[in-house]
């Protein structure tokens, strides 16, 4: 497979967005365990293409091997992770209350409740993830699952690697008795305007820039009818460092930020961008571990780019003093940056000392007074996570995490934000600009309620409604009977 692929026309964007549609109501009526089956074979054909798809991603993403296998494992155990949700049946939240002339307010009627797929939904893979948070990621896997037709927008960072999973996936589904039209990976910056804008897309998830991700967004507001788009957008997930913790810890805590700010050279999404300490707190050790950290290359040219003047513009702010300053090595990539500031200085330059610099570069803010943290975290905007390296017996511990909680969707304890576990309680989104819908996740498994809508039948005959309502329950699914669990 050699070339990357030509821009998808509007002609062809429209064959497929039809496709899709037409896939849609197909692939919602089919039975939990059939869905399943394609999620599980879509992983299988994954792991079997390992030793094709790995050397074109570490080709155009520039990442390490170990990261690319090990980040493909991660995106075939979601989709094997969701195939398992997808057979319990509970993420229908099948509900049902039967007619009742006794009811306090007067006689009610049967009322099932259950929820259904939305319909053909748009992917924006990200490029700092060629697997798990792209073709085959996290958005592809929870829409499946849901039974929504994927329309996947190839990121230009990885056109080939995209090509090269989405036939892969598209051959298993296809295989395993999907209809035709339920997956498809399109190409192009105008494609993927048109395709949020087209009448036939009812969801679209996004991972991404904050200017890219917005613009999206507004156009998704804009349509004559409004759709859901869930995006996941900028992060500078700071890190609170409280006095005990730094007296109890403080050369492991300083020596986890310096791991932690320079994995996968500053390009997670999860990177702690700031870091919060007293005063006094000896900073000599990091900067000697920044200082003797190699260089790694970025993802490509434009985030090179886009990081060399996001640390220029940083470094500029009134009160930032340069501990660090990290060196672009051509082709051996960027050494990482370590900058510093007061909290005064904080405090008088939010927007310009907590803009994210996506790369290897962090800030670390000095403060006198603990009792102001609450204070400072509450400058925040919305972020992924917020961390507290604290102890216990902290007084300043109750308020700086009800703050924290506030402005962020993970809050953490005494460890670091890199690295999110795919498992049924994470929450991966926040507050604007953080995500676009502070009600949902993008990693876990409730992040297929972003592709799912509710539908309430009233008085409908029991032959005449969706299998998770009837009452025999022929499914086996959890349900809701009269407000309780069905027995």
């Amino acid at each position: 497979m050699t070339g990357i692929p030509a821009d998808t026309t509007e002609e062809a964007l429209d064959r497929v967005m039809e496709r899709a549609a037409e896939a849609a109501p197909v692939l919602a009526a089919m039975r939990p365990a059939e869905r399943a089956a394609l999620l599980r074979a879509a992983a299988d054909a994954l792991d079997s293409a390992a030793e094709e798809l790995v050397p074109i991603a570490i080709e155009e993403s520039s990442l390490p091997e170990p990261r690319c296998r090990g980040e493909l494992g991660r995106t075939t155990f979601q989709l094997r992770f969701f195939a398992d949700l997808v057979e319990q049946g509970g993420y229908l939240e099948a509900s049902i209350d039967r007619a009742d002339g006794k009811w306090g307010m007067g006689p009610r009627p049967d009322v099932r409740r259950m929820l259904v797929p939305i319909g053909p939904v748009a992917v924006f893979g990200a490029s700092n993830f060629p697997f798990a948070f792209s073709t085959a990621g996290g958005d592809t896997a929870s829409a499946l699952a849901a039974g929504c037709p994927v329309v996947v927008k190839a990121h230009p960072g990885h056109p080939r690697l995209a090509r090269a999973t989405g036939e892969a996936v598209a051959a298993a589904l296809a295989g395993g008795g999907a209809p035709e039209g339920a997956f498809a990976v399109v190409y192009g910056e105008e494609t993927g305007r048109r395709a949020v804008l087209h009448p036939r897309t009812r969801a679209v998830g996004f991972t991404g820039s904050i200017p890219g991700g917005r613009a999206l967004f507004d156009l998704a507001s804009s349509r004559p009818d409004p759709i859901p788009f869930y995006g996941e957008l900028g992060s500078v997930n700071p890190v609170f460092v409280t006095r005990a913790a730094m007296a109890a810890r403080g050369p492991e805590i300083l020596e986890g930020y310096a791991g932690s700010f320079t994995q996968g050279a500053g390009q997670f999404c999860t990177k702690p961008g700031v870091l919060l300490v007293p005063r006094e707190a000896d900073l000599g050790p990091l900067v000697a571990d920044i200082e003797g950290r190699a260089a790694a290359r970025l993802l490509n040219d434009r985030v090179a780019g886009g990081f060399a003047a996001g640390l220029d513009r940083l470094s500029a702010r009134p009160g930032v003093q340069v501990l660090v300053r990290g060196a672009d090595g051509g082709a051996d990539g960027w050494t990482p940056s370590l900058l510093a500031a007061d909290a005064d200085a904080l405090l008088a330059d939010p927007e310009g000392l907590l803009e994210e610099c996506f790369g290897p570069a962090s800030l670390v803010v000095r403060y006198d007074d603990e009792a102001r943290l609450p204070e400072i975290a509450g400058t925040l905007h919305g972020q992924l996570t917020s961390t507290v390296h604290g102890e216990e017996s902290d007084e300043v511990a109750p308020a700086l995490l009800a703050v924290l909680s506030e402005h962020a969707g993970r809050v953490l304890w005494n460890g670091w934000p890199t690295g999110v576990s795919v498992t049924h309680a994470m929450h991966h989104g926040g507050p604007y600009p953080a995500s676009t819908s502070v009600l949902h996740t993008s990693v876990g498994s409730t992040a297929i309620r972003r592709f799912l809508r509710p539908v309430a039948y009233q008085s409908v005959p029991d032959p005449l409604l969706p299998e998770a309502l009837r009452d025999a329950n022929p499914l086996g699914i959890p349900r809701l009977v009269d407000g309780a669990p069905e027995k």
